[in-house]
């Protein structure tokens, strides 16, 4: 399916986020979401894992956090940013698709930045759908992506509708 980025870009992307993250924190996008204590969470493609620490922080100690990516090297960031700060509700899967949680297991996926880079969006979309609590929410954010080609891609195949526009993000329910 796909394949991880090269190391150095790896390293060069996340210290980017860094600074992006500086000037305009995640908690903010996160907010839109309406994560609550006790929630599960999916980051689906973490990443750097610039959502990790807003997460854990609005899931509290009774939720979790599953942070997936197909990167060792991102794995292995998610890991050190929840021991350095103390966040023992984050769970790192590294995968390029099967998430391996249970059905109906969690209650909002994330899925920032990422999908323009999926060569099987479709097979991704059928995982946060089998993942996700009936009620479950998919958060949607990519700034490479125009609005039509998000609701042709997610909305279109029969497994999600659109619930909400935010600000950053879109709001995807189970059909």
């Amino acid at each position: 399916m796909d394949k991880p980025e090269p190391g150095l870009h790896f390293k060069l992307m996340a210290i980017t986020f860094e600074i992006r993250d500086f000037f305009a924190p995640r908690m903010s996008i996160l907010k839109e979401v309406g994560i609550k204590p006790g929630l599960s969470v999916l980051d689906y493609g973490c990443g750097s894992g610039s959502y990790i620490t807003a997460a854990a922080g609005l899931v509290g100690e009774s939720g979790k956090i599953y942070a997936l990516d197909i990167h060792p090297l991102a794995i292995e960031r998610v890991r050190r940013i929840a021991s350095r700060n103390h966040l023992p509700n984050v769970e790192t899967i590294q995968s390029d698709c099967a998430t391996g949680l249970p059905d109906g297991s969690i209650d909002v996926a994330l899925l920032y930045d990422v999908f323009h880079k999926l060569s099987d969006p479709d097979s991704v979309l059928e995982e946060l759908h089998r993942v996700l609590t009936p009620d479950g929410i998919l958060s949607f954010s990519d700034h490479h992506v125009k609005e039509d080609a998000i609701m042709f891609g997610v909305a279109d195949k029969g497994l999600f509708r659109l619930a909400g526009k935010g600000k950053k993000t879109y709001s995807f329910s189970i059909v």
